[in-house]
């Protein structure tokens, strides 16, 4: 739609106009909905958690330790102040010493998705390559949740 159509929508009422230029593709990646044939298909974005345990750079390895035990997880996503991601710290290096900045522990540049992308394709990808989970980002690489390949499965009802 054209500036001038988005200003002449707003004049009649209308609260919410955008002048969206990036397109349809841009839509899906920021994990906005879709119509038409594509709408029902499952997502990746679809059967996100939001209780990821998170941490910035510079926390003591102390502080990223106590959230990972009091929320009975076993990973921590390294994020900037915008939520960013920038690696993740797990096994031997969430267990280190507990004076390591997160910096230091972390394992940067993890694998990450887009909310758009086919769940049944990222269950096929990722599962057959025994990675079991897979943290989804928006196309800024902001965290918006951890798809679990196995709850995926079950979801699609199949052996992928």
């Amino acid at each position: 739609m054209s500036p001038r159509a988005a200003w002449r929508l707003e004049t009649l009422g209308f609260n919410r106009v955008y002048d969206y230029v990036a397109g349809k593709t841009d839509w899906a990646a920021a994990g906005f909905p879709l119509e038409g044939k594509t709408a029902s298909i499952l997502k990746a974005g679809d059967p996100l958690r939001g209780d990821d345990v998170t941490c910035k750079l510079d926390e003591t390895l102390k502080v990223v330790q106590e959230r990972v035990v009091a929320a009975g997880a076993n990973v921590c996503i390294v994020l900037t102040s915008d939520g960013i991601v920038l690696g993740r710290i797990r096994g031997r290096a969430l267990r280190g010493d507990p004076e390591t900045t997160a910096e230091m522990a972390m394992s940067p540049g993890p694998s990450t998705i887009r909310p758009d992308t086919d769940l049944a394709e990222a269950v096929e990808y990722y599962g057959g390559s025994g990675l079991m989970i897979v943290l989804v980002t928006d196309q800024d690489g902001k965290l918006m949740g951890t798809l679990f390949i196995d709850y995926a499965r079950d979801l699609l009802g199949s052996d992928s």
